[in-house]
């Protein structure tokens, strides 16, 4: 008899993920059935998980584990969990991830609202609303500033087109020319080992949303930052490990950078004790640039899992080699 429920387990060091997507999953159907892992009676009928963040030996007891599926966009931390590497004649799990097409129009929001904030100086209007001043400031053209774009996936491009709409100029990096199809009317491609310093050139904003690889670790650093024209802005919704913090602290007491925006970090919770919260041009939000909806989660989750079990190419499989 054809196998028809598939059994997969929530791992999470961080999150709570039945509470998040438990209801939305059920109400996809009974084929497809979740638990944490003390609920676990059979570790052996576990074929596939469900992840954010897992500790390190937190597959060790599934040893029919076939794929790990992110909730969200980001993979590095699977992508380098010791417990899904090939063990003896086992291969590598298998990693998925979540593509919400909504988690890209949250991004380009946040990303546009950041980038407008300091474009037209609201912090500045706010703190004179306070003091009853009424003193119009200066205002420039969109035109006038270059918003550069670190990476050109989904929310690469989401981000692009957002701020050619407000009508800045915008230049994006990326590791090839996108075919004409998937380019932006009006908007500047750099690609090639030096892409992202030629994005930067002269730019008044730099929005960072690459996936983290090996590649791309730590490229959000001071060289990069010279480029950028003197009091720029950074936006930094990536991952915590592409910036080097003692660089962009450089930067702003410099002058190079006139502040901020950072959502991301290497280690988060964001420790009580950091310098980052209490810097005068730091602008910190809580991991909240965008977040994967949980009806989005519970749909691609449960699809991905029949795709499983009925052998099925991965619609959302992660090509590790590339990293996302």
């Amino acid at each position: 008899m054809p196998e028809t429920v598939i059994h997969g387990v929530y791992l999470s060091q961080t999150l709570d993920l039945e509470a998040l997507y438990g209801a939305a999953l059920h109400a996809q159907g009974a084929d497809v059935v979740l638990c944490r892992p003390e609920e676990v009676t059979d570790p052996s009928a576990i074929r596939f998980a469900i992840c954010w963040l897992p500790e390190d030996t937190a597959f060790a007891p599934y040893p029919n584990l076939h794929l790990a599926m992110s909730i969200g966009a980001g993979v590095d931390a699977l992508l380098a969990h010791p417990g899904l590497e090939g063990q003896g004649p086992r291969p590598p799990v298998q990693i998925a991830r979540v593509r919400d097409p909504h988690q890209a129009d949250l991004m380009a929001g946040f990303a546009a609202h950041e980038v407008l904030h300091h474009e037209r100086s609201f912090g500045a209007l706010a703190a004179q609303a306070q003091a009853r001043c009424w003193a119009p400031l200066p205002l420039r053209a969109p035109a006038a500033s270059v918003v550069a774009v670190l990476g050109h996936g989904t929310m690469g491009r989401a981000v692009a087109r957002a701020m050619r709409a407000l009508g800045f100029r915008v230049r994006v990096a990326c590791r090839s020319l996108p075919e004409t199809a998937a380019r932006i009317e009006g908007v500047e491609y750099c690609f090639g080992p030096e892409a992202m310093r030629e994005a930067a050139q002269e730019a008044r904003y730099l929005v960072n949303v690459l996936p983290l690889t090996p590649a791309t670790e730590n490229v959000l650093q001071g060289a990069l930052f010279a480029c950028l024209a003197q009091g720029a802005y950074l936006v930094q919704i990536g991952r915590g490990e592409h910036l080097v913090e003692a660089d962009l602290l450089a930067a702003l007491e410099s002058g190079q950078l006139a502040g901020a925006t950072l959502d991301v970090f290497r280690t988060e919770p964001l420790p009580q004790d950091h310098p980052f919260w209490t810097h005068p041009l730091l602008r910190i939000t809580p991991h909240v640039a965008s977040d994967s909806l949980p009806d989005v989660v519970a749909a691609q989750v449960v699809q991905t899992a029949r795709e499983l079990r009925d052998g099925a190419a991965l619609t959302y499989l992660v090509d590790r080699l590339r990293g996302y």
